[in-house]
């Protein structure tokens, strides 16, 4: 059985800061082709739908589908604030290797 992602408290802290549920937002984690290393992450503020799994706390959400929740199995989905910028970043134990965007890996 697959772990499913987990957040962490800073990302949900990050999501009440944008105010993304007061605007019925949530934070949307998919895994599509692409990318300089064969997948990438796309990282948006999108509705649920039907098939997502949603992952919520104090009312903020983090939503996955049903495709990409393979891909993100036991991952980490974390919100990083540093000098050269702010992101939300995965930490995905199921990447072989990654480029240096942090954007794209491979499996």
């Amino acid at each position: 059985m697959n772990l499913p992602p987990k957040v962490t408290d800073r990302a949900f802290a990050r999501l009440s800061e944008i105010g993304a549920a007061d605007q019925g937002q949530a934070l949307r984690v998919a895994v599509e082709g692409g990318g300089c290393s064969g997948f990438q992450y796309e990282i948006k503020l999108d509705a649920p739908a039907e098939d997502d799994l949603v992952l919520e706390k104090d009312g903020e959400r983090v939503l996955v589908d049903s495709v990409s929740l393979p891909f993100l199995a036991g991952a980490v989905i974390d919100f990083s604030e540093e000098l050269i910028g702010a992101r939300f970043v995965i930490d995905n134990p199921n990447a072989t290797s990654s480029c240096g965007c942090g954007t794209s890996f491979s499996m």
